[in-house]
């Protein structure tokens, strides 16, 4: 059926080798699941016109059926009522309705073989896009690592080692000249402080020797 035309070119070795020598598969690979996924619609669809067909037909049997039978009870009876108008009237429906009958089994039968090649080709048509589905996601891995080992090729191949210890050495260095001065300014406001607290203990002193001599005059 021409529902199935895809299928053909999709299991072919060609299509898989085409999707490796694309710059962008994944696109290509997503283009034709596109593709599956409208066809595979119009498969359930044919598939659900079968299927009424088939509920039709089942439905045009079972009232054959039962119509012949009928006509056979009817026949039966006006022939044990010795009304032979009647039954040869019955008989003659239930000839009809008997090859009737006949011919529906027989169209049932084909419409039931294709319905069953049209599920054989449905189930074909969704392994393919299985397939694909599974190599889509296998393709994005492969790009996904291809693209970060691209990416870290680049970074090694601008990574300088020397200019980044030389970069390291002046941080170093830097910091250690920071820390020198901090230590520096603490040191003088640490030596400045301690002048001052002599000199004030000096003075103390003296004012203290000063009061001494008061007290001892005054006595």
């Amino acid at each position: 059926m021409s529902i199935f035309k895809r299928i053909r070119d999709i299991a072919t070795a060609d299509f898989h080798e085409a999707l490796d020598r694309l710059e962008d598969p994944v696109s290509m690979l997503k283009q034709h699941m596109r593709e599956l996924e409208q066809q595979l619609r119009k498969a359930h669809g044919a598939l659900a016109n079968q299927l009424y067909i088939e509920k039709k037909y089942q439905s045009i049997i079972n009232e054959t059926r039962n119509l012949v039978e009928k006509r056979s009870r009817q026949a039966e009876l006006a022939v044990e009522k010795e009304n032979d108008d009647i039954a040869m009237l019955a008989l003659e429906d239930k000839l009809v309705n008997e090859a009737k009958l006949n011919a529906c089994r027989e169209q049932y039968q084909q419409i039931k073989s294709q319905t069953d090649l049209l599920c054989g080709q449905i189930d074909k048509l969704r392994a393919a896009y299985e397939e694909l589905q599974t190599r889509k996601l296998a393709l994005i891995s492969r790009l996904n690592v291809a693209k970060a080992t691209a990416d870290i090729g680049k970074a090694a191949a601008s990574f300088n080692p020397e200019f980044t210890v030389q970069g390291f050495n002046k941080a170093e260095d830097q910091a250690l000249r920071l820390e020198a001065k901090a230590e520096a300014s603490q040191y003088g406001l640490v030596k400045s402080n301690s002048i001052d607290h002599v000199h004030l203990n000096d003075q103390v002193e003296a004012e203290l020797s000063k009061m001494k001599e008061r007290k001892s005059v005054t006595v």
